[in-house]
């Protein structure tokens, strides 16, 4: 079966692999009861906001992923958690088919690196059993929100093969703004709230260009990766679409967990 819609995750931070008070990790421990209850995919194909390369490249893994443990200073038990989903390597091959169909004329295929938390931290809630295999795609941070966009607009028909595809990301990220304060930073608030009214109304050139755009964008992402995810889901749904805004919650001041789906239009099922 088809699936009929993309999400995009903000991840925040590592701690949500195990921190029972973030209502982030709630949300996403009920993901699959609320939205793919009556459908499992038949792979999942994650962006990841901490897997950066100067061109697209995709994890093609043959046998269970490693567990990518790419934090510092994190509580000890964080180090220990596994998640060994299975590699797909014949969806990274489709990946790769489809982004040069479409113009993308350099992709490479990393046949050793696991998940990074970008990836295993949400899927571990998601789909704890990790039974579903798992192809990782790279983000481009010398290129723009555009560019990423096209990526998804590229990769839109494997959802027509049961592939779930995921942007793991954040809607705000700036770690050197990060404090204890429960009052949530006012740039952090309006940029959010600039891009949930971009993303609900569909204006997706303005997302595409939220760095000139969007207040405080600079402030909001002062390095693109972790907004860029976004970017590949928004263009793998269907053009104009509006997007649902399906948790939000804020941590450490100014880091949101804003999370979104998009529908697909007019897709068989």
């Amino acid at each position: 079966m088809a699936l009929k819609e993309t999400f995009f995750i903000s991840h925040g931070s590592p701690t949500l692999s195990i921190d029972e008070s973030l209502p982030a990790r709630h949300f996403l421990k009920g993901f699959r009861e609320r939205f793919l209850s009556h459908q499992k995919p038949n792979a999942i194909l994650v962006i990841s906001a901490h897997w950066e390369t100067s061109e697209p490249t995709v994890n093609s893994i043959r046998g269970r992923h490693e567990t990518i443990h790419d934090f510092y200073g994190f509580p000890k038990p964080m180090y220990q958690l596994k998640y060994p989903a299975p590699g797909a390597p014949e969806l990274a091959k489709r990946v790769k088919d489809v982004l040069m169909a479409s113009g993308f004329t350099t992709v490479h295929e990393d046949k050793k690196r696991g998940l990074d938390h970008g990836a295993w931290v949400p899927l571990m809630l998601m789909y704890p059993e990790a039974d579903i295999p798992v192809c990782q795609l790279s983000v481009q941070p010398n290129r723009d929100g555009t560019y990423h966009y096209n990526l998804g607009r590229a990769l839109a028909s494997l959802k027509d093969e049961g592939v779930l595809i995921i942007g793991s990301g954040s809607a705000t990220h700036n770690l050197r703004s990060l404090g204890s304060s429960k009052n949530i930073a006012s740039w952090a608030l309006e940029f959010d709230t600039w891009l949930k009214d971009a993303l609900l109304s569909g204006r997706h050139q303005d997302v595409n260009n939220y760095d000139m755009k969007a207040p405080h964008a600079k402030v909001a992402h002062p390095w693109p990766e972790h907004i860029y995810p976004l970017h590949v889901a928004l263009g793998a749904a269907s053009e104009g679409v509006n997007g649902e805004l399906i948790h939000h919650s804020w941590d450490l001041g100014s880091l949101s967990y804003a999370s979104y789906r998009f529908p697909s239009l007019n897709r068989s099922s």
